[in-house]
């Protein structure tokens, strides 16, 4: 029980002073910082400089295990400011020590015993040492890895746009969430900036080496001049004690300073496999036994060579037939079976299918290489972060999820030039100019602007690329001015919402429904596959979507397909029935600030003529039947009232008989998809309407 007692008081007085060095680290680094920087200044005794010097030797011991063990050089992404630190330590230490070799002729314990000991007291054979030292770090690892260093410092920051774009697709694909994303934003950030910092790290151990060769010789002319003209010392002894102690100086700091060389060498030329060094060495190096066997051949023929020792490759040619032997057998092996493991054929790579490159990507963005910076986060790209953002907002605006939009290069555009795509096909593009701003003109604009005079893509309004320098005027002078980045976006946004319903498919169409399953199970349950397959509920939902009703309410579409499924199978059908359920909604998509529709009417004997020709043709597919001449007529009428309902403000609408509507809206979409086709039933009994206009057209005799 006493020892117990003891070794816990023990532990406990150990753990205390850990402690507080761990809570006041910052305080102890700044504190050490300072001791070395005095080094530079205030004389140590020669004790104290021992201590420090194997305190040199130790850290730089660490360091090199550190960088063996990595399985990521970010693992020690603080090395750069830690070489400084080393860097400094070890030049306080070559001044500290000059100080005594100078003023006393004698500089401590570790000094004396590599001045005397390892080079056996003979300054020619030290003095060739060190250089030898100093020309291998100076030359062969310092040169190289601050090489490695440069080059991997703009490789990555290369690739970064590249890696950006990955990452953010996989958010838009909801691989990964927004967390993963910035932690993998982050990483990409912090792996550029430890490169780009290593590359200049390097500078120090380079410049450390040339210190220490200059020290050394400045070292040995002191010691000469100090020994023969103040203590009257002999030629012989004054080359003899100086050098011999400044050889040791330059030994017991270029030493460490070679080893911390060394690990920096193997920090920057790690790569992130996730392996220690150790375990590549063993799997890369010594892993194919094929190669072990081959090697062990060689060394045995050198072996019994005339004239060349047979020892040294016997010995050699033993060990390494020895384990090319022992990889072998465990290759033949069989592996044990491990409880829950895979087959081991789902661990060969999979097979490439052919069957993969069918496939068609709903939504794409392909960009000119100009446009590059518009996904680069490290420029202030944002063109991801505006995706998102619309994905969001048309999910909340038309009711449907918006497949992830896939952006990709494509070095055969125009360099600002870029295409959207929906199932494979083109159909929209733009371009855009990086460095000026997009002013579009409201229509209350005035005063001109100088620049580059286009259309905007989204909604067609006049516009002008403008420098920066005239945002200020353009926006003085009532103008909407816009970063090319917002051009893309709002672009985009308007073609994903015109085109909702090509988007929409029926797997789409089946999560949605799915989804309402746990709040709404009664209608899911009615609405079952013999009532309205899949595939009818998608053309309801694609009817609306085509002329700009959001699907948002699907409980309400639902259950009125439900109700009116019984009656009728027809799409189109349905579809008015559905329109007729979403009053509201429509009402609402339509009216002013007062609940006001402003519509253009259709005159009666127009409607007459649509009905009768609908009436006529009821054998066949419903089609309008008019002449071309009426259908002209149609087209100068309503193109005048469009115009005269747009100078008032107003989006055009046209009113007409439920029988008509869905027909009439089919003969003008084409050549006027602005305007929507509303019929009377399909409004709130309250809905409050002012005509603008009268769309009329000629009759036939």
């Amino acid at each position: 029980m006493a020892t117990t007692a003891v070794q816990t008081g023990s532990t406990g007085a150990w753990k205390t002073p850990m402690r507080m060095m761990n809570a006041n680290s910052d305080v102890v680094l700044a504190v050490s910082v300072i001791f070395i920087l005095a080094l530079l200044v205030v004389p140590i005794p020669a004790m104290m400089l021992d201590v420090l010097l194997a305190a040199n030797i130790a850290v730089a011991i660490v360091i090199l295990m550190v960088s063996m063990y990595l399985t990521n050089p970010l693992e020690i992404s603080v090395f750069p400011g830690l070489l400084l630190i080393l860097t400094i330590f070890r030049l306080g230490l070559n001044v500290a020590s000059t100080r005594l070799i100078l003023g006393e002729g004698y500089a401590g314990e570790v000094i004396t015993a590599f001045g005397s000991f390892v080079v056996k007291g003979n300054y020619v054979v030290g003095f060739i040492i060190f250089l030898i030292l100093v020309l291998i770090q100076f030359v062969v690892i310092v040169k190289g890895a601050g090489r490695i260093a440069e080059v991997a410092a703009r490789f990555t920051l290369d690739g970064m746009p590249g890696k950006q774009m990955a990452i953010d697709a996989d958010l838009n694909a909801g691989m990964i969430s927004e967390k993963e994303a910035r932690e993998r934003r982050r990483e990409i950030s912090r792996e550029a900036e430890f490169y780009g910092a290593m590359d200049g790290a390097t500078k120090f151990v380079k410049g450390d080496a040339i210190a220490g060769l200059l020290i050394n010789i400045v070292n040995i002319l002191g010691g000469f001049v100090i020994g023969v003209a103040q203590r009257g010392m002999s030629f012989t002894d004054a080359l003899q004690t100086y050098t011999l102690l400044t050889v040791g100086d330059g030994l017991v700091t270029q030493i460490p300073a070679l080893i911390v060389a060394v690990a920096s060498g193997m920090i920057v030329t790690r790569s992130a496999a996730g392996n220690a060094f150790d375990m590549e060495i063993r799997g890369q190096v010594f892993g194919r036994p094929k190669t072990m066997l081959i090697t062990a051949g060689a060394l045995f023929l050198f072996a019994i060579v005339p004239g060349l020792p047979t020892i040294p490759f016997m010995i050699l040619a033993i060990i390494s037939g020895s384990v090319g032997y022992v990889k072998m057998r465990d290759g033949q092996a069989p592996a044990a079976p491990v409880e829950g493991a895979a087959p081991a054929a789902s661990a060969a790579p999979r097979e490439e299918r052919v069957e993969d490159y069918l496939q068609v990507d709903p939504v794409e963005l392909e960009i000119g290489y100009g446009l590059i910076s518009l996904v680069d986060e490290a420029r202030d790209g944002d063109l991801f972060a505006r995706i998102t953002n619309l994905r969001r907002q048309l999910a909340i605006d038309l009711g449907i999820i918006i497949p992830p939009v896939r952006v990709r290069d494509n070095l055969q555009l125009d360099p600002n030039d870029y295409v959207i795509k929906i199932r494979g096909n083109v159909t929209a593009t733009g371009s855009l100019l990086m460095d000026r701003y997009l002013a579009m003109n409201p229509g209350t604009a005035d005063g001109s602007l100088d620049g580059f005079s286009v259309q905007e893509p989204a909604f067609g309004l006049p516009a002008v690329w403008i420098a920066g320098g005239d945002r200020d005027r353009a926006e003085l002078y009532g103008y909407t001015v816009v970063e090319p980045s917002a051009v893309l976006s709002t672009h985009l946004q308007e073609v994903l919402r015109r085109n909702a319903d090509r988007i929409l498919g029926r797997q789409d169409v089946k999560k949605l429904v799915e989804n309402l399953k746990k709040d709404y199970p009664a209608v899911i349950e009615e609405l079952t596959t013999d009532l309205l397959p899949t595939g009818s509920v998608q053309k309801v939902l694609q009817n609306l979507l085509r002329e700009g009703i959001p699907v948002r309410d699907l409980v309400t579409i639902l259950e009125a397909l439900v109700d009116y499924a019984r009656v009728t199978k027809n799409v189109d059908v349905l579809t008015e029935y559905v329109r007729h359920a979403l009053s509201e909604t429509i009402a609402r998509l339509y009216s002013d600030a007062r609940g006001m529709v402003h519509a253009i009417a259709m005159d009666p004997r127009l409607e007459q003529t649509i009905t009768a020709a609908l009436q006529n043709q009821r054998d066949t597919s419903p089609s309008l039947g008019l002449s071309p001449r009426q259908i002209q007529s149609i087209h100068v009428s309503l193109t005048e009232n469009i115009e005269a309902v747009r100078a008032a403000g107003y989006a055009p609408v046209v009113l007409c008989a439920a029988t008509v509507r869905p027909y009439f809206y089919r003969l003008i979409h084409t050549t006027f998809p602005g305007v929507a086709v509303l019929s009377f039933t399909e409004l709130p009994p309250d809905t409050e309407v002012e005509f603008l206009g009268k769309l009329e057209a000629s009759h036939e005799d």
